[in-house]
C-alpha cells in the first residue's frame, strides 16, 4: 500500500481487546482503586503501534453490542458453548471506549449486528471511495474481505505482533483466494462460533475441493461425485455447510451513523489523554504517545514540565581527581549521586560512585581514593551546604553507615518527591520516573551525536557509564520534580517531614531489635504441631485424606462429596477463600470447615514465625525495612520481615511479640502509642461539639458516645451497645458503608442504616464533615491531611459506580488516616531529636502503626518517659488532647499497656 490515497484503519474492538485481556496477566495491570486494566492497556498499546506504523488518515473501531444478532435468530445455537465473558474483561470495554474518545477515534456499534458486519460495510464504502483499507481483527471471517485494496492485520502473538494478510498471504496460508475463504470456512466449520463443519474435512481437503470444483457452489453440485468417507460426510452434512455459508457471510450494506468518508482522524487530544491515562495509571503509554505520535497531537498538556536536554558528558575519574572535581562545583547547584555495590542495613560494599552536575557525569572507585580524595569526599558528603540529589537515599545511607561516613545535605530524594506528587503510582523505580517525567529511557546513552561514547570502552566501562547516566538522570529529575512539588504545594512535606524521617528510619533499620530465637523456635514447633492436628481433624471429618492447600481438592470435598452450598464462581471453580469458607461454616457448622479454617490460621502464624527466624541477623537482631512510598495515605509499611502483620489482640500474636526482647546494655523495651488517634482527628476535623466533649469528659469514649446514641446513662451501656458504637465510629473514619457495617456487626443493612442515622442525629458535625470531605475532594480532585499531604482521586467523577464508590471511601479515609500517619512521623522526629539533644543512650527501634518501640538504657527510664510523652502529645495541636499510653517490659508483649 502507498500513502498516495486515503488510508482507512478499521479495528474489531472486542476481538482485539479480548486478545489483549488474555495476553497480559491481569495481576500486573490494575489501578490503585482495584480496576483491572490489562485489556485496556494491551488494546491501547496496539492502537498506538498501528497508528504509528500505518499512518492512517481515517480510523474507526467497531464493537459487538451483545451475542444476540440476526445470526442467532436464524440459528439459536450460534456461538453457544462459549465461556461466559469474564467480569474483569466486561468492565474494561467502557474504558477502552473512553480511551478511543480521548484519542478522537470514532467507535461504532449496531444492535442486531456484529462488529465484523460494521467493518465489512465500511471497507466496502472505502473501496468505492478509492481508499486503501486496513482491518485489524482476530476474527478470520474478515479474511473474506481481503483484496488489492483491503489488507487484514491479523494478530499472531497477543496483540503486539500483527501479520499482514494480503491476497497472496491468504492464498499461501489457506490454499484459496480471499473471496473463497468463506467457502472454506463453510466446509471446515468454526468451533468458536459453534458452527460444525463436515467431519473429517480440514482446510487442505476443503481447499482442494474448492479449487477443483470452482467454489462452494461447484462442490455442492458435485457432491455425489466425491468419493470416500469424506464425500459421504459431505453429503450427510450439506445442510450444515449451507447454514455456515449463510451465517459466515458478512453484511456490507448497513446503515451506519458515519460513513467511511466521515472517519477522518485529526489526531489525539493531549489534555484528554493525559487526564484519562493518569486515572488508568498508564504513564509509559502517555510518554509513547508524546514521543511516537507527537505530530498528530491536538492541544497541549496541562502540566508537562519542560524537559532538560541531555548534553552531559561522561568521564572516569582517576585517583587524585575527585577532590578537584568536588571543589570546582558550584555549591548552589545540586549534584546527583548514584552508587553501585552490595548494600544491607548498616553495612555495604560500594564498588562504584557516580556524580553529576548536569553537564558532566563522572565515575570513581572509593577503593582507589588517595588521602586527598577521601578527605575531600568526606567533607563534601557531610557538608549540609552542599546540595545533593539521590534516588531512594536509604541505600546510600546504609552504605555510608557501614563505612561510618556522615551524610548531610540531601535536599532531594526523587523517589520520595514523586511519591508526594503522585502517592498512588505503582512503582517509583528510577527508570519509570525518568521515562515519565523526562521523556527518555534511562538505558539510552547520555552522549549526543556531537559527543560520542568512549571509544573502545569495555564491559566494565559500560557499567561505569551506566552508573553515570543514573546520576545524571537523578540530577535532571530533581529539577523537574522540584517544580512539581511546588505546584502541588508539598515541597515542605519533603523537606520538613519525609527527608528527616528517612534518616531516622535508616538508623532504626541499622539498629534492629533483639530476637529470642529459642522462644521463636519453640513457637514454630508448636504451630507446626497444631497445623498437623488440624489436618488430621479435617481428614477425620470426611473420612478421607486430601490436600488442605489444594483449591481443586477442596472443591471436590466440599461441593461434590459433601454437597455444600456453592460459593462464588471463579475461573477455576467455586472459591474456597477464607471469607467463603467462614460463610459456609456459619451456615453448615461442618467440622471439616472448622479444621480447614483453623489450619489456615495456624499456617499463617507459622509462616510469620518462620519469616522472623529467617530474618535474625548475625548480631542476633531483626532488621526490618521501613517503606515510605507504599501506602497512598502516608503510613509507613515494613517488610523483610513485615512487622505489621503480627496479630495484636490474639494470644498467639502476643506469644510472637514475646520473641522481640531487650538486649545487653539496656534495661527494658518501652512501648508508647496514641490512644484512639483516628477518632481524635475525626473530632478535630469535624469540630463536632458532642464528640469533642466526649473526649474531654475523661470517660471511655465509646461508652460515652453509646450513651448519647442510645439515650441511656453511661453506666447502663452494655457491651453489645459499646461494640456497635466502636465499630460505627471507626467504620465512619474508614468510609464504611451501611452494608459493610451490617456485615461487621452481623445485623441487617436496614438496622445498620438506622444505627448510622441515630449516630448522625447525635453527632451532626460528623455527618456534615463526611459529606463535605467528599464534595470538596470531588471539586478539587484530591484530599488533604492536616499537614497538606494530598491524595488525588480522579475516580470520584467516574461513570463506573464501583470505582466511584471506592474513591468516595478513600476520600473519607485519606484525611484521617493520612493525618494520623503525619502526626506519627512528626512525633518520631521529635522523639529522636529529643533523645539526641538530651544526650541519652536510649533509642527508637520500631514504628508500627501508631506505636513506637524504644530500647531504654539503664538509669534513663523516667527521663525517656517524660520526654516521649511530651514530644508525642504535642506533635499536633488538636481540639482534643493527644493521649499517649506507655509501658515497659523485657519483651514487646510485656511492655504493652
Amino acid at each position: 500500500m502507498t500513502q498516495t490515497r486515503p488510508r482507512l484503519l478499521l479495528i474489531d474492538g472486542h476481538s482485539m481487546a479480548y486478545r489483549a485481556f488474555f495476553a497480559l496477566p491481569a495481576e500486573n495491570f490494575s489501578t490503585t482503586t482495584g480496576q483491572t486494566t490489562n485489556a485496556v492497556y494491551g488494546f491501547t498499546s496496539m492502537l498506538i503501534n498501528v497508528l504509528r506504523d500505518e499512518r492512517p488518515t481515517h480510523v474507526a473501531v467497531a464493537f459487538d453490542v451483545s451475542r444476540q444478532s440476526f445470526r442467532t435468530e436464524q440459528y439459536p445455537e450460534y456461538k453457544d458453548g462459549r465461556a461466559a465473558t469474564p467480569d474483569e474483561f466486561r468492565s474494561q470495554i467502557p474504558l477502552v471506549q473512553q480511551v478511543l474518545g480521548a484519542m478522537n477515534v470514532t467507535w461504532l456499534t449496531l444492535e442486531g449486528y456484529e462488529a465484523d458486519d460494521i467493518l465489512a460495510t465500511l471497507a466496502h464504502q472505502a473501496t468505492e471511495a478509492g481508499f486503501d483499507t486496513l482491518i485489524c481483527s482476530g476474527d478470520r471471517d474478515a479474511l473474506q474481505l481481503v483484496d488489492d485494496d483491503v489488507t487484514v492485520l491479523y494478530p499472531v502473538k497477543g496483540v503486539s505482533e500483527l501479520s499482514r494478510m494480503t491476497p497472496e498471504k491468504v492464498q499461501e496460508k489457506y490454499g484459496v483466494p480471499p473471496h473463497r475463504y468463506r467457502d472454506l470456512a463453510a466446509l471446515v466449520g468454526e468451533k468458536s462460533d459453534n458452527l460444525p463443519g463436515v467431519p473429517g474435512v480440514g482446510p487442505k481437503t476443503a481447499a482442494k475441493w474448492i479449487t477443483t470444483y470452482d467454489g462452494l457452489d461447484g462442490v455442492i453440485a458435485a457432491a455425489d461425485q466425491i468419493k470416500g468417507k469424506a464425500g459421504e460426510n459431505l453429503r450427510a452434512h450439506l445442510s450444515d455447510v449451507l447454514r455456515n455459508a449463510r451465517l459466515n457471510k458478512l453484511v456490507c450494506d448497513l446503515v451506519l451513523p458515519k460513513s467511511a468518508g466521515e472517519l477522518l482522524w485529526e489526531g489525539w487530544d493531549a489534555e484528554a489523554t493525559a487526564e484519562l491515562f493518569d486515572v488508568l495509571e498508564f504513564a509509559t503509554l502517555q510518554d509513547r504517545l508524546r514521543s511516537q505520535l507527537s505530530e498528530r497531537q491536538v492541544g497541549e498538556f496541562t502540566a508537562v514540565a519542560e524537559l532538560p536536554e541531555v548534553v552531559a558528558t561522561f568521564r572516569r575519574l582517576e585517583t587524585g581527581e575527585l577532590a578537584g572535581w568536588l571543589e570546582s562545583r558550584d555549591p548552589s547547584e545540586p549534584v546527583g549521586i548514584a552508587v553501585a555495590g552490595e548494600f544491607a542495613k548498616g553495612s555495604g560494599h560500594i564498588t562504584g560512585l557516580a556524580l553529576s552536575d548536569g553537564e558532566e557525569e563522572v565515575w570513581c572507585d572509593p577503593a582507589a581514593f588517595d588521602p586527598g580524595d577521601e578527605s575531600a569526599w568526606l567533607a563534601w558528603l557531610a557538608d549540609p551546604g552542599r546540595r545533593k540529589a539521590v534516588h531512594d537515599a536509604k541505600g546510600l545511607l546504609w552504605a555510608c553507615a557501614g563505612r561510618s561516613w556522615r551524610v548531610a545535605g540531601i535536599e532531594m530524594d526523587t523517589a520520595l518527591a514523586a511519591y508526594l506528587i503522585r502517592p498512588d503510582l505503582r512503582s517509583y523505580a528510577l527508570e519509570i520516573l525518568v521515562e515519565r517525567y523526562l521523556g527518555r529511557e534511562l538505558t539510552a546513552a547520555s552522549t549526543t551525536a556531537d559527543q560520542p561514547a568512549l571509544e573502545g570502552i569495555d564491559a566494565a566501562g559500560e557499567d561505569e557509564a551506566a552508573l553515570g547516566r543514573r546520576a545524571g538522570a537523578v540530577r535532571d529529575l530533581a529539577g523537574v520534580l522540584a517544580g512539581e512539588l511546588a505546584s502541588h504545594d508539598v515541597a515542605g512535606l519533603l523537606a520538613d517531614m519525609e527527608l528527616p524521617v528517612l534518616y531516622v528510619l535508616a538508623d532504626m533499620e541499622t539498629t534492629g531489635i533483639g530476637a529470642d530465637t529459642t522462644h521463636l523456635s519453640s513457637l514454630e514447633a508448636e504451630f507446626a504441631g497444631r497445623a498437623k492436628e488440624a489436618v488430621a481433624a479435617a481428614h477425620a471429618a470426611v473420612d478421607q485424606q486430601f490436600n488442605l492447600r489444594s483449591p481443586k481438592q477442596l472443591q471436590e470435598i466440599l461441593f461434590e462429596k459433601l454437597g455444600m452450598p456453592k460459593t462464588k464462581r471463579t475461573k477455576t471453580g467455586y472459591t474456597t477463600d477464607a471469607e467463603a469458607l467462614a460463610g459456609l461454616f456459619a451456615k453448615t457448622g461442618h467440622p471439616v470447615l472448622e479444621a480447614i479454617l483453623r489450619h489456615r490460621d495456624v499456617e499463617k502464624l507459622k509462616q510469620t514465625v518462620d519469616g522472623l527466624l529467617a530474618a535474625v541477623a548475625d548480631d542476633g537482631r531483626i532488621h526490618t525495612t521501613f517503606h515510605q512510598t507504599v501506602a497512598a495515605t502516608g503510613r509507613l509499611s515494613s517488610s523483610d520481615p513485615n512487622l505489621q502483620n503480627i496479630p495484636v489482640r490474639t494470644g498467639a500474636g502476643r506469644e510472637i511479640r514475646r520473641g522481640f526482647v531487650v538486649t545487653e546494655g539496656f534495661d527494658a523495651l518501652m512501648t508508647c502509642d496514641y490512644s484512639q488517634i483516628e477518632m481524635r482527628i475525626m473530632a478535630h476535623l469535624s469540630a463536632d461539639e458532642g464528640l469533642i466533649s466526649a473526649f474531654h469528659s475523661g470517660e471511655d469514649l465509646h461508652t460515652t458516645v453509646a450513651s448519647r446514641v442510645f439515650s441511656v446513662a453511661p453506666e447502663a451501656v452494655d457491651a453489645e451497645q459499646r461494640r456497635k458504637i466502636k465499630a460505627m465510629s471507626y467504620g465512619l473514619a474508614y468510609g464504611l458503608s451501611a452494608y459493610g457495617l451490617s456485615q461487621q456487626l452481623t445485623i441487617t443493612p436496614e438496622e445498620a442504616r438506622g444505627l448510622m442515622d441515630e449516630y448522625f442525629d447525635r453527632f451532626g458535625g460528623v455527618r456534615d464533615y463526611l459529606r463535605s470531605v467528599v464534595d470538596e475532594a470531588r471539586r478539587k480532585g484530591y484530599t488533604e491531611t492536616m499537614f497538606g499531604r494530598r491524595r488525588y482521586l480522579p475516580d470520584l467523577s467516574s461513570d463506573n459506580r464501583q470505582r466511584r464508590e471506592m474513591a468516595e471511601r478513600a476520600a473519607l479515609n485519606a484525611p484521617i488516616q493520612g493525618s494520623a500517619a503525619d502526626i506519627m512521623k512528626v512525633a518520631m522526629l521529635r522523639v529522636a531529636a529529643g533523645l539526641r539533644e538530651a544526650g541519652l543512650t536510649s533509642r527508637i527501634l520500631l514504628q508500627v502503626h501508631d506505636e513506637l518501640v524504644l530500647e531504654v538504657a539503664p538509669g534513663e527510664r523516667d527521663r525517656v518517659e517524660a520526654l516521649v510523652r511530651d514530644r508525642m502529645s504535642h506533635a499536633a495541636e488538636l481540639a482534643v488532647p493527644l493521649e499517649v499510653s506507655v509501658g515497659f517490659g523485657r519483651d514487646w508483649d510485656t511492655a504493652a499497656h
